[in-house]
Order: structure tokens, then C-alpha cells, then sequence
């Protein structure tokens, strides 16, 4: 199963906490976890990962903490992703050439690149205010495209492949 890290999930719903705030307050990791219900020592570690990925702010003194460094609107979920786990990689050899011994008769290599490159594009499109804003799935094509193909967003449902379906 392909699946974010919990750090991951915690540091975009972090992120949308902040982008939230329209002023653009600086927010501590204690007032930050309270909110989110979530525990302070992961809340603190996100919040300092995402500070070294320039992702957010810190600041010290009496009425210090975090803010984000750029508007929702600049911040992709792409992004947001790789500063918490590094860059979208559905297989291994998606990451750097030569990282597999079987990159050379790999039948299924450049259908991965294919499908990791539109899973990339469509990451890189979606932006931190998309995720805040209460229409999102709706507002958003692609997604409600694939929500309706499906029925439900929580319950995907297996559709015939369009290849075989074709004559």
C-alpha cells in the first residue's frame, strides 16, 4: 500500500492549521499540538523539520513560534511532501538511476515513470489553500473527476481497465 508517513500526515495538517490563521501570526508547538490534538514532542519535530526545509519560520523571545514562509497559494503539496520525505518516488528506481540490479530488463520501468510523473504533476498542482478551502474536492477538475468516477472519495471502486475494455 502506498501511504504518507504520519509525519507527513501531521505536517500538512500542521501546515493547514497555520495557513488558517490570515494573519500570519507565529504560532508555538505546545498551542499547535493543543489545537490539533496531537502530541507535543512529534508536533515539535515536524515543526523543526519543516524549518530546516524552509518550509516555515521560527522565532524566539516571549511571544515566538512558527509561521509559514510563503503564502498557502506558493506552498504545493508536492512540496510539502518532499521537505517532510523527500521527493515522490513510487519505486525505487524513480528516485536515481541505477538504484536496482534489475533496472536494465525491468519490463515495467517506464510505465512506473509514466504513472510517478502524473502522480508528481498532480501534487505540484494542488497548493496548501486548495486544501483549506471547504470546496476543495468540488473546486478541483481532476478530483471531482475522480471522485465521481469512483462514487466516494473514501471508497474507490475497481473499474475496468481501459485497454482491455477496447476493441
Amino acid at each position: 500500500m502506498f501511504r504518507l508517513s504520519k509525519v507527513t500526515d501531521y505536517g500538512i495538517r500542521i501546515l493547514a492549521h497555520l495557513a488558517r490563521d490570515a494573519r500570519g501570526a507565529t504560532h508555538n508547538a505546545r498551542e499547535v499540538a493543543r489545537e490539533l490534538g496531537l502530541p507535543l514532542p512529534m508536533v515539535s519535530k515536524v515543526m523543526k523539520s519543516l524549518t530546516r526545509a524552509g518550509v516555515l519560520a521560527s522565532h524566539r523571545g516571549a511571544k515566538g513560534g512558527f509561521r509559514l514562509t510563503r503564502p498557502p497559494e506558493h506552498l504545493t503539496v508536492a512540496s510539502m511532501i518532499a521537505a517532510l520525505e523527500g521527493p515522490v518516488a513510487l519505486t525505487e528506481c524513480q528516485l536515481a538511476e541505477s538504484l536496482c540490479s534489475h533496472e536494465g530488463t525491468c519490463s515495467v520501468q517506464q510505465p512506473w515513470s509514466v504513472i510517478n510523473l502524473a502522480v508528481q504533476n498532480t501534487l505540484a498542482t494542488i497548493t496548501l489553500a486548495d486544501l483549506i478551502h471547504p470546496g476543495f474536492p468540488q473546486s478541483s477538475s481532476m478530483l471531482s473527476l475522480a471522485v465521481r468516477e469512483s462514487g466516494s472519495a473514501s471508497e474507490p471502486r475497481a473499474t475496468e481497465h481501459p485497454i482491455q475494455g477496447a476493441k
